[in-house]
């Protein structure tokens, strides 16, 4: 399995080194120096990690046969891949690979069906969830342990308490609501209906767990 644990940003210095958006919580791991990786666009790889350092916050990271600002330069926006196994997990229990999580159901405390789980974000402040709802629309939910006390995987589910406004009512689908009769009953209106379970193994995404703060 290919998960993007990186992408290369500007040259740094004459020697060849490159910036990196570290894009995994195990840069150790992954981007340690003899590293074999695979690289979007595919012409610019493969590429050997031969040294790699912290400078001002940043990782900074030298390719075999990189030599010099120019060559640096030319890699700049190339995604980094590695290739893992899909049976591994991360070390520590509450993190998770991004092909984990997709395809997830996403549910309330109580059950309700809030969505699947489409997508994770990762910003350099913390990581989202992409939650897409039975109706097509999208909302962010930060992946933090407050907001996501659990992720079951033997179930293919993950519960959210969301803050108040951060999920909001599905409106009715047309037809939901019943006609109005002349007694003066009230008539409930539909809930929008159910998502179903899957087996999400789709898509790349980071290596090395997402994790909840």
């Amino acid at each position: 399995m290919q998960l993007v644990v990186g992408r290369i940003g500007r040259a740094h210095g004459i020697r060849g080194d490159v910036s990196v958006e570290v894009r995994t919580d195990e840069p150790e791991l992954r981007l340690g120096p003899g590293a074999v990786l695979l690289t979007d666009p595919a012409s610019t790889g493969p590429l050997t990690i031969e040294s790699g350092r912290v400078h001002s916050g940043r990782l900074l990271l030298r390719f075999a046969g990189v030599k010099d600002r120019n060559a640096a330069e030319a890699l700049r926006g190339t995604m980094l891949i590695a290739e893992v196994d899909p049976e591994e997990t991360p070390e520590d229990p509450d993190e998770y690979y991004d092909h984990q999580l997709i395809g997830l159901d996403v549910v309330l405390a109580d059950g309700t069906v809030v969505g699947e789980l489409s997508e994770v974000l990762h910003l350099p402040y913390q990581d989202l969830l992409t939650v897409t709802r039975p109706d097509g629309t999208e909302v962010l939910v930060p992946f933090v342990e407050q907001i996501v006390p659990t992720i079951d995987l033997e179930n293919q589910r993950a519960v959210i308490t969301p803050p108040a406004g951060l999920i909001e009512p599905l409106e009715p689908e047309a037809g939901d609501a019943g006609a109005v009769g002349g007694s003066g009953a009230e008539t409930e209106v539909g809930d929008g209906g159910d998502g179903s379970a899957r087996d999400g193994d789709a898509g790349d995404g980071s290596a090395g767990g997402t994790g909840r703060e």
